[in-house]
């Protein structure tokens, strides 16, 4: 009895996805908890795991197609269905070498959805790949075979032309310009959607401050040893310090936790921090729910969390979901100012940057201290500039004397 393999029930946020890799073909047998099909939505990959054992029967939604909560991609069949397929590979296999000869000819190529899109995005010319799917259909192997092969091509090529005379024209003149062209995710696609949505609705301005880094330096220095014993391995970063300034700035400046609802003000008495964490899909902002209940450990913890899942490619929607403020940390990759733009409906982002040692002014005396810049971005429309730079100058006084956050002054 065939089992209908369907797309997962989608959250309210989330209007349908795509079909981002099938990870079986049909008659591929399949165990229980396999992973068949990659769902991509604006937000996540989600994966489609299989109901029991059996054979992929049927790929209804191929791979690029969008697909609704709940539709159908395809169907499972019985176990021993797979046996058929796999002893009439040999014999499909045969009849269709003949055909692939004459291929770089043929008119009427069938090539899998997955095959095409290989192809494309590494410059093959599908009609010069041989074919050895059933009925003379190319496959994806047969085009990461045809990848090989050219790589390996280049090989070749001083012997040929060693051979050839002097005057002849290289393969590839300098200068040429190649371009390649391949779809947007859906990530980067609503990325780009949110930002510009961000930067035509809200009245979006930046301050700028410095931190000096030597306390919490010093204070990570002395007890990231025992922290890391004490918490079963979890390591003592500077998020942690970041996202506890914040929540108690964001207690003391209610404006920069709030949103606009329409004409409405709603403000929040809760502080979920979403920290920017980067993925192999681009920038993702997880969500630290109730942050102001978290110590340094439970932050630092979720934090690591969150970059492993990021990596994976398993950060659910719900993960993904809310958040009332945002951190985003560019100094991991070397930047030293940037202007952050706020994640609607949020009211602020906090941007992090590079320390550098820098000379500076203490007490009359010039110093070398390890300095960061600051940068809040925020919308004008909730929040007064007066307010924007206090929450901001707040989150400094409390980095440079980390005690103030023990002692809630």
């Amino acid at each position: 009895m065939a089992i209908d393999i369907k797309a997962p029930q989608f959250p309210e946020s989330v209007a349908d996805g795509t079909v981002a890799t099938w990870h079986k073909k049909p008659g591929d047998a399949v165990k229980r908890d396999d992973l068949i099909v990659d769902i991509e939505t604006d937000k996540v990959v989600m994966e489609v795991l299989a109901e029991a054992d059996g054979v992929l029967a049927e790929i209804v939604k191929n791979e690029g197609d969008t697909v609704l909560s709940g539709e159908l991609l395809g169907k499972l069949g019985d176990a021993g269905a797979a046996a058929a397929p796999a002893a009439a590979a040999p014999a499909a296999t045969a009849a269709a070498a003949p055909a692939a000869a004459p291929a770089a000819g043929k008119e009427d190529l069938i090539l899998a959805p997955a095959a095409r899109k290989l192809a494309e995005e590494n410059g093959i010319d599908v009609n010069t790949i041989a074919a050895s799917g059933k009925g003379g259909r190319v496959t994806k192997e047969d085009v990461v075979a045809a990848i090989e092969a050219k790589k390996n091509a280049p090989a070749a090529a001083p012997a040929k032309a060693a051979a050839a005379p002097a005057a002849a024209a290289p393969v590839l003149a300098a200068g040429d310009r190649v371009e390649k062209r391949v779809p947007m995710t859906r990530l980067r696609a609503k990325v780009a959607e949110r930002l510009v949505e961000a930067q035509s609705t809200m009245a979006m301005l930046t301050t700028f401050n410095e931190v000096d880094m030597t306390e919490v330096m010093a204070l990570r220095t002395k007890y990231k040893d025992l922290f890391e014993k004490t918490h079963n391995g979890v390591r003592l970063g500077f998020m942690s310090f970041f996202v506890k300034a914040s929540v108690e700035a964001l207690k003391r400046f209610p404006a920069v936790n709030a949103s606009i609802d329409g004409t409405d003000i709603v403000y929040h008495g809760y502080q979920d921090i979403g920290v920017a964490v980067s993925s192999d899909r681009g920038l993702v902002v997880p969500v630290l729910r109730n942050a102001e209940l978290m110590n340094l450990a439970e932050v630092e913890g979720g934090i690591a969390n969150f970059g492993k899942k990021a990596k994976e490619g398993k950060l659910s929607i719900d993960e993904m979901t809310g958040g009332t403020f945002t951190i985003t940390n560019g100094g991991t990759f070397g930047s030293m100012m940037s202007t952050p733009i706020v994640n609607p409906p949020q009211a602020a982002i906090l941007g992090m940057h590079n320390i550098i040692q820098r000379p500076m002014a203490i007490n009359g005396q010039v110093v070398i201290r390890p300095m960061m810049y600051l940068a809040l971005s925020y919308d004008h429309r909730l929040i007064d500039g007066k307010e924007a730079v206090s929450f901001l100058v707040t989150i400094k006084n409390l980095l440079e004397d980390p005690a103030r956050l023990l002692l809630d002054i």
